[in-house]
């Protein structure tokens, strides 16, 4: 019987704060996945983040605050929209995009006059940010994280994950708080409400664990689709997500004749994946696995990353995906699984 999740120690959230009010980096949990975290008020800790990732310096990263956060520090105005959907979402896997408030750098916003902002629910999270706020001067902190992982990669769902990403910097100290598996396992919702005052949203720029339909309940409105004027967002890249192994999604039925006529030429060997089958296939080649997934969106979801980077880790030289339910809730893996085939 597996035991509880590590969890990191009261102790070791101060040392962390610490790191962060010296303007280093911190990996650690929320309920989507790892976040690579610095201080979203210094643009050098910022930058820290996309030198360790090698992000591009104009896409932008999320600010991560406490449920008591000011946000009128962080942001140039509240509409009612965003207070409706903070009122039933967070703490939680849902970002806000709305007007960046001038004294906030643009570090944090790709250079953009908007800023990403949410409030997670992970207690290790709440915790640390909590810290960090306390320790600030102007008691307002606000911790700037993307995922945990180098551009563009699988991420992070495990503090292991973490350090096997950034041995360097785990080297040179930085703290990488342990939290458990990512209860969520696939990145925010974001929803775009920067251009409300110009009677443009709420726009759905990233979907996640929150489908439109439940934003739709709250606001009462319409939540339209990403359109070519909407501010540029974490993890909207055609390809994303990707692990280092070609990947491709494919029908349950092509994946059942793979594994009876899987076609592979000398030195291949292949992972077939699906979640609609609970017990595998006679397989009829050597070269051939058959990895059986969750067949919940919510089950699926936090097994997604954990599953590409260990298949990404075994040897395979490809991987064949089962495609997943074009229903709502299933769209932000869909998105994700898309994403990650787009580099192959």
């Amino acid at each position: 019987m597996l035991g509880e999740p590590v969890i990191a120690s009261t102790e070791e959230i101060a040392k962390a704060v610490e790191v962060l009010l010296q303007g280093g980096l911190v990996g650690f949990p929320t309920e989507t996945v790892y976040g690579l975290g610095a201080d979203a008020q210094n643009p050098v800790a910022v930058h820290r983040i996309y030198a360790a990732k090698g992000r591009p310096s104009n896409h932008p990263v999320i600010v991560h605050v406490t449920p008591e956060a000011d946000l009128s520090y962080w942001v140039q105005s509240l509409p009612p929209q965003a207070q409706a959907l903070i009122d039933a979402f967070w703490p939680g896997p849902l970002t806000l995009i709305l007007k960046r408030a001038h004294q906030i750098c643009d570090a944090v916003s790709g250079g953009q006059d908007s800023i990403g902002i949410r409030c997670p629910s992970h207690p290790v999270a709440q915790a640390l940010i909590r810290g960090f706020a306390a320790g600030k001067s102007s008691g307002q902190g606000g911790i700037a994280a993307p995922s945990a992982n180098k551009f563009g990669q699988v991420s992070p769902t495990q503090a292991a994950h973490v350090r096997a990403e950034f041995p360097e910097l785990v080297a040179l100290g930085m703290p990488v708080l342990e939290g458990g598996s990512s209860e969520v396992g696939i990145e925010s919702t974001i929803v775009d409400l920067s251009r409300i005052e110009q009677g443009v949203g709420p726009v759905l720029l990233r979907p996640g664990h929150i489908t439109a339909a439940q934003l739709e309940e709250v606001l009462q409105q319409t939540v339209g689709a990403a359109d070519a004027h909407a501010p540029r967002v974490s993890g909207a890249l055609k390809s994303h997500y990707a692990p280092h192994t070609p990947l491709q999604i494919a029908s349950a039925e092509v994946l059942c004749n793979l594994a009876q006529e899987p076609g592979l030429s000398e030195g291949q060997r292949v992972a077939l994946v699906s979640h609609s089958h609970a017990h595998a296939p006679a397989l009829k080649h050597e070269k051939v696995d058959w990895i059986s997934m969750p067949g919940t969106y919510a089950a699926f979801g936090q097994a997604l990353y954990a599953t590409l980077r260990s298949l990404d880790q075994a040897g395979y030289t490809h991987m064949v995906w089962e495609s997943v339910p074009d229903s709502a809730e299933w769209l932000g893996i869909k998105d994700r699984l898309t994403r990650a085939a787009a580099a192959f």
